[in-house]
């Protein structure tokens, strides 16, 4: 475990950290509640910022701990080149990916990784999820696409999903053959997009199977994206 950068976090940065250990784990006992992972699969973290953007550092599930087992000082932080910081056990092996999102994509709080079952049934078969669905063009402002495959070990999921995402409005991305990755300002926000994701990838699934869904026009998917994003909910 790596203290440099520990010894040089403020007060404040260290509560940081320790508040996001807390967020974080908490959200993946969302995952569970909503049946998007099964035993130790999938992953949520969170980017804690550094003045001026400058040491910020990523708070993620450990690699191979059961849900129910985990407890917030079991969460590892790790630098944006996804090296340990704190903690005591191997960080998760998405950890290169969540990190080239962060490290390319500025505006990034929030990375969740799932393999609910629809959502990754779609991944398998290589295909967009169409936005036949108010709800879609409330949250992902359109289809929510498929990226590239790419093999765990490595940033190449993570560069698959900047370039997938990049100029997209959907906060997520199926990424071939292995399941969706959802982003978000924080991890909260991209918690709720692997939540959505799932909910539209099987009711699409099963309206495919009763008919033809009904396109909705992209001037309208617009109006319907900008409301949401701008006026729905409590300002």
């Amino acid at each position: 475990m790596s203290t440099g950068n520990m010894q040089r976090w403020s007060p404040a940065m260290a509560q940081s950290v320790e508040t996001a250990r807390e967020t974080v784990c908490a959200l993946h006992a969302e995952l569970t509640r909503w049946q998007l992972v099964v035993w130790t699969a999938g992953n949520v973290s969170q980017r804690v910022r550094g003045q001026d953007g400058a040491d910020d550092v990523i708070v993620i599930k450990p690699s191979g701990v059961r849900y129910d087992q985990l407890v917030p000082s079991d969460m590892v932080v790790c630098d944006l080149e996804g090296n340990l910081i704190l903690g005591e056990r191997a960080p998760s092996s998405d950890t290169a990916a969540h990190a080239y999102v962060y490290r390319h994509m500025s505006a990034i709080g929030g990375v969740t990784h799932t393999h609910s079952t629809y959502a990754t049934a779609w991944a398998a078969v290589g295909k967009p999820i169409p936005c036949y669905l108010t709800m879609m063009g409330d949250e992902f402002g359109g289809d929510i696409p498929i990226g590239p495959f790419a093999l765990i070990g490595d940033d190449s999921i993570g560069r698959g999903i900047v370039e997938t995402l990049t100029g997209s409005r959907s906060p997520a991305v199926l990424m071939q053959n292995h399941g969706p990755f959802t982003v978000g300002p924080d991890a909260t926000a991209s918690v709720k997009a692997a939540t959505m994701v799932e909910e539209v990838a099987r009711t699409i699934a099963i309206a495919m199977q009763l008919g033809t869904p009904l396109p909705i026009a992209p001037e309208d998917v617009d109006r319907l994206y900008d409301r949401y994003q701008n006026v729905y909910g409590q300002r």
